[in-house]
């Protein structure tokens, strides 16, 4: 009885945890997916048992690399832009079941927030640099009158003295 209630616990975990679960053979075909799987990858679980992963993830070399020295990758990012989604992998050996599953999270709103808060970045320095320049455009032509003006008047200056000059003598 124990045992049975055990199973349905992981079960009912595997149907309702909210990250994608799969898990491929040594060939690297798919034996098990979860539902959560299936909806970020639009994929039906009865279409995608036992094809290739590579169908569904491209390029899989990481899940060989794990295969081949039976140590779990943690925290590498992957981005499926077909499928706009962007995740967060924990692929690791199951030796017992000659398995390698994965555990992706959707960290895609993080990412698009990510993203946004750059672009934003990349706008603010742009405009920061419009302002400068704007106002390095008007302290020189600001200069400019002043000399211009200060010219103007040394000469008229000079011009009066020039002729308070001439009647003193």
């Amino acid at each position: 009885m124990l045992e049975q209630t055990r199973n349905h616990i992981w079960q009912l975990l595997w149907e309702y945890d909210p990250s994608g679960l799969i898990a491929v053979n040594s060939n690297l075909n798919i034996e098990l997916v979860n539902p959560a799987f299936c909806k970020m990858f639009g994929v039906d679980e009865k279409e995608i048992v036992g094809k290739p992963a590579s169908n569904i993830l491209g390029e899989v070399n990481r899940f060989k690399k794990v295969s081949e020295t039976q140590k779990a990758i943690r925290g590498l990012e992957r981005e499926y832009p077909t499928r706009k989604l962007y995740v967060k992998e924990v692929i690791f050996p199951i030796p017992d079941e000659d398995i390698i599953a994965c555990i992706m999270v959707d960290i895609s709103h993080e990412y698009e927030r990510k993203k946004e808060m750059q672009n934003l970045r990349a706008e603010t320095v742009l405009k920061v640099r419009e302002v400068v320049d704007n106002q390095m455009k008007v302290a020189q032509e600001i200069a400019g009158l002043l000399g211009e003006t200060t010219a103007e008047t040394k000469v008229s200056l000079l011009k009066i003295i020039e002729a308070v000059e001439q009647e003193m003598v």
